[in-house]
């Protein structure tokens, strides 16, 4: 069975990142206010991008990735940027 891992664009333009087995019963819910708490106080919301993947764990892991991620990086990734990811990664600082 496929896992998706998506993107959602509420009412207020804040993303949501999230995973699912059944991405139209996913949208579903957060449209109806049965979502999370974050979507289901910024509705309506929008699918904005979408991976598929061939398990739910892979799609799960690939969601708290992009979670970590800016708000740059994250519109990079929804507009195909690809490109533009690596530049766009936080930067790590590290004691010498």
């Amino acid at each position: 069975m496929p896992g998706y891992m998506y993107i959602l664009q509420c009412a207020d333009k804040s993303y949501y990142t999230g995973s699912t087995k059944d991405l139209n019963l996913r949208l579903q819910q957060h449209q109806l206010g049965e979502g999370a708490n974050h979507t289901r106080r910024r509705l309506p919301v929008k699918l904005v991008y979408y991976e598929v993947y061939q398990r739910i764990e892979t799609a799960f892991h690939r969601e708290k990735q992009v979670q970590g991620w800016s708000r740059k990086k994250k519109e990079a990734l929804i507009k195909g940027q690809f490109g533009e990811l690596p530049a766009l990664a936080k930067k790590v600082f590290r004691k010498a």
